[in-house]
């Protein structure tokens, strides 16, 4: 379907690129390998320069260096200690498998973000950032990155966002129990706050600690394979502990998560940001309750392997950098306190017409529908009977009528288009991931929307603290039905039967 408050999430996170945390958006997904031996690394690279092969596809020596040169610079930038060379070739080398298979299921499900695409996500990232395209592109380039390698990787992550939502967003369910429950929690939550503030010091402070306003975290993983043998998923458990040994023996947490961790932000140090304690996983919450700043946890078990999580930051939100907070306004799971008190927002009632992308019909084929579409209503034809006939959206059969929408409740390419009509007028054909939009705005009003702001946002909170979890699940099991041929880390390999 058409709706959905989740898509500007990724977008947001690519901001970081622009704080400064990484010179690459597309260097954010790395994953750790075991270690085979040298010789054997060392002989497979002089038979044939091949560093792997996923499924059909190559990935060349070459190509490893290559991401292996921006993997060091920006541990030196993040002032990480940078692992020896060959660990590091595998940490890169096992990032590009997940890329690649990220794009071969892309691929298969006929999902392509074109260059046009690519340019609307960077205006929309310019706009959330409360810059002009023109300012987005020489912030980059100032940072050292060109303006095309940073096009590429925003396509790449829209790609995956796109994927994300195709494969997993869908079999995401939050009822309306779900809804009540978290909303009930908050006003509990608010219940202790105001003990503080009628002057039981203590009590509030001691419900502070145990519900911080802001959790930073960062881990460590252990991945274990799906379908692994009780002995093996021993051996991990073991490397596990040996690895939460050294930590509590002084190691430095995020050289041991570039050189040892499993996860996607290993070359990040590990790092997974700071949210509101909602926007955690339970498991993650209940693993570092008690665990001070710069503490960490004891090994946490979950569908993905071991963790080791450290705490970062643990405080109230007012003690967040001011440069952490300016992605973090999109992302649902780092969503401001819930509001208190009457909340007028801008509505607009709204109808489309939507011609999709699929594998029968190309993008440029729908752009060319969708124009002559245009075109025939620019003659005077009428937009609902047109809407019945050709649209692809569930809303056809009311002639597009999508009724009244709140702000975020479309995706971001639908949303600023619709911003910039009056009503009456009808936009040009709009490319969003599900295909090509002509939108018509019917009226808009100023509505009181508290309730349903704090349902949604808690739908919002609910959905992000499952879905991370849930994407990781299916790209365990995206990587367990491939067949990777990885020749730096033999062991990592998988033919699946």
């Amino acid at each position: 379907m058409m709706r959905s408050p989740y898509t500007t999430r990724r977008l947001a996170s690519l901001l970081l690129v622009l704080l400064g945390v990484s010179a690459s958006a597309a260097a954010q997904q790395t994953a750790a390998g075991q270690q085979p031996s040298a010789e054997n690394a060392a002989e497979h690279q002089a038979v044939d320069g091949i560093a792997a092969v996923v499924n059909k596809q190559v990935i060349t020596l070459r190509q490893v260096d290559a991401q292996v040169r921006t993997a060091e610079a920006q541990l030196k930038q993040q002032n990480i200690a940078v692992p020896d060379r060959q660990i590091l070739r595998r940490q890169v080398l096992q990032r590009m498998i997940s890329d690649e298979l990220l794009r071969q299921e892309a691929e298969r499900l006929n999902i392509e973000v074109t260059d046009a695409g690519a340019e609307q996500a960077a205006a929309v990232i310019a706009q959330r950032n409360r810059m002009t395209p023109e300012q987005l592109r020489a912030e980059i380039e100032r940072s050292g990155v060109s303006w095309a390698d940073y096009l590429k990787d925003l396509r790449h992550e829209v790609m995956v966002d796109q994927l994300r939502q195709r494969t997993v967003d869908r079999n995401i369910h939050i009822s309306d129990a779900d809804v009540d429950a978290f909303l009930k929690s908050q006003q509990r939550r608010s219940g202790l706050g105001s003990l503080n503030q009628r002057g039981q010091a203590q009590q509030g402070q001691q419900a502070q600690q145990a519900q911080p306003s802001v959790l930073g975290l960062a881990q460590i993983l252990v991945a274990v394979p799906e379908g692994a043998s009780a002995a093996e998923v021993q051996r991990l458990r073991s490397k596990a502990e040996e690895l939460l040994s050294r930590l509590r023996a002084g190691a430095d947490f995020a050289s041991l998560a570039a050189s040892s961790s499993d996860a996607p932000e290993a070359l990040q140090g590990g790092d997974l940001g700071v949210r509101p304690p909602e926007g955690w996983p339970d498991l993650f919450l209940q693993a570092t309750q008690g665990v001070q700043a710069g503490g960490v946890s004891d090994i946490v078990q979950s569908g993905n392997g071991f963790h080791i999580l450290k705490v970062v930051t643990r405080g109230q939100e007012a003690q967040q950098p001011a440069q952490a907070q300016a992605p973090a306004a999109a992302a649902p799971s780092q969503q401001a306190p819930m509001p208190e008190g009457p909340m007028m927002v801008t509505q607009t009632h709204a109808s489309h017409i939507l011609i999709k992308i699929t594998p029968a019909m190309s993008e440029q084929r729908a752009r060319e529908r969708a124009r002559q579409l245009e075109h025939r209503l620019s003659m005077g034809e009428n937009f609902e009977e047109l809407a019945r006939l050709y649209s692809e959206d569930a809303s056809a059969p009311q002639g597009g009528d999508l009724g009244w929408l709140n702000p975020g409740e479309t995706v971001p390419a639908f949303e600023q288009a619709m911003n910039a009509l009056q009503p009456g007028q009808i936009s040009a054909p709009v490319l969003s991931q599900f295909g090509w939009h002509i939108i018509r705005v019917d009226d808009r009003r100023e509505k009181d929307m508290e309730d349903e702001y704090r349902r949604m946002q808690a739908r919002q909170i609910l959905f992000q603290r499952r879905v991370e979890p849930a994407f990781e699940d299916w790209l365990s099991q995206l990587r367990g039905q491939a067949y990777i041929d990885n020749r730096l880390d033999p062991q990592s390999s998988r033919r699946p039967r």
